[in-house]
């Protein structure tokens, strides 16, 4: 198996188009979700996701590896949380715009520090406290319409809730992730992923699932296929530069959200949700900064 040569320019160019495949992803999500139910979602995004991720592995000779684990309940934890992710992105995406939706998933890592506080005893630094505070004022500057209205708009309340659950689920999924980053290579996570929450999504369906038109049908489809392309967009990216490098790239990703809002589904853009959803990006990365994540490590002499 080759290595890959470090390439940050070509790193940056495949996460840009990682990034929009998924800003894609999340507007047929947010489509779809009009007609068809949850877990019907779930399997056709999980489903069709496996055509890109396995083409991958077998160009990159990596199917073999990928099939063998020492740790498969590992793997079925983390694609359980990883099915509890989805689920509540998708609920998100149902009742938010696709630029709301998005900028709510940046909680993650603020939620991440404040379950090493609690679990791990960390003290993070105050950059780090006031980018926690900033996060909070975000989402309170998304909520402010609904708390002063005389009611609920659009079940508003509901997709952030549900956003905000997505965000701390996914900072556990994040942990379990890292983990399996120890023994097994990343295509395999995405692999098992991808095959539990088929399932999942699968068995739904004795829960009834809509009837879809070839019009939502289509866009299943392609939830499935850029959400497949855009995780081998960014394993690539990923392979070809350091952490440090992509990781203050990745909020860029809020840009292509707001613009599939504005230009494919005429999204209007409340003033105080994109001050939130702003407020909130901002808070992710003042967070990643404080734990280093934007800084170069020194590589050791051999």
């Amino acid at each position: 198996m080759s290595v890959t040569k470090s390439n940050p320019a070509a790193a940056l160019w495949l996460a840009t188009f990682g990034l929009v495949a998924m800003a894609a992803m999340s507007a047929c999500i947010h489509e779809a979700a009009k007609v068809a139910p949850v877990g019907q979602l779930v399997f056709w995004r999980s489903f069709v996701a496996l055509l890109p991720i396995v083409g991958y592995m077998a160009i990159r000779g990596q199917i073999g590896p990928s099939l063998r684990t020492r740790y498969p309940h590992k793997h079925l934890i983390r694609g359980l949380l990883g099915c509890v992710v989805m689920v509540l992105s998708f609920i998100s995406l149902a009742y938010l715009s696709v630029g709301v939706a998005t900028a709510l998933t940046y909680l993650a890592p603020i939620f991440s520090i404040l379950a090493a506080m609690v679990f791990l005893r960390e003290r993070p630094t105050a950059t780090v406290f006031v980018g926690v505070a900033l996060g909070f004022a975000g989402i309170m500057l998304m909520l402010f319409p609904a708390l002063v209205g005389a009611e609920l708009r659009d079940g508003t309340l509901i997709g952030i809730a549900a956003a905000i659950g997505m965000a701390a689920a996914n900072a556990l999924s994040r942990v379990q992730v890292k983990d399996l980053t120890r023994t097994d290579p990343p295509a395999s996570i995405a692999l098992s992923f991808a095959v539990i929450c088929s399932i999942a999504g699968l068995a739904s369906s004795l829960w009834g699932w809509a009837e879809l038109d070839a019009g939502a049908f289509s866009l299943l489809v392609a939830a499935g296929v850029l959400g497949g392309m855009g995780h081998v967009l960014m394993m690539e990216a990923t392979a070809r530069a350091p952490v440090s490098v992509l990781a203050a790239y990745e909020y860029t990703g809020i840009i292509w959200a707001f613009l599939f809002d504005i230009a494919l589904l005429g999204v209007g853009l409340d003033a105080w949700v994109v001050a939130g959803a702003i407020v909130v990006v901002g808070a992710a990365a003042l967070v990643a900064y404080g734990q280093g994540r934007f800084v170069a490590k020194p590589v050791a002499a051999e």
